[in-house]
């Protein structure tokens, strides 16, 4: 089957979403990291961020799996 125009803008915007927010989260996460080692905050609160960038991490992998699978049944 072939991708209308419209199906392949709404994949390729989902497809650049997903890689902003791994994108995001790397930068986020390193400077979280940072930042509580120089302030010298408590590992608990570390670790908060820790989780964050795992949880946007997974939803990022889930978005580009569905993309991956999308794309293979579709061509």
């Amino acid at each position: 089957m072939r991708r209308s125009d419209n199906d392949g803008k709404a994949l390729g915007t989902q497809a650049r979403l997903a890689a902003s927010v791994m994108a995001g989260t790397m930068v986020l996460w390193l400077g979280a990291q940072w930042l509580g080692g120089a302030l010298g905050w408590e590992a608990r609160f570390v670790f908060l961020f820790d989780f964050a960038a795992l949880a946007a991490f997974f939803w990022a992998l889930v978005v580009t799996w569905r993309l991956w699978r999308h794309r293979r049944d579709n061509d």
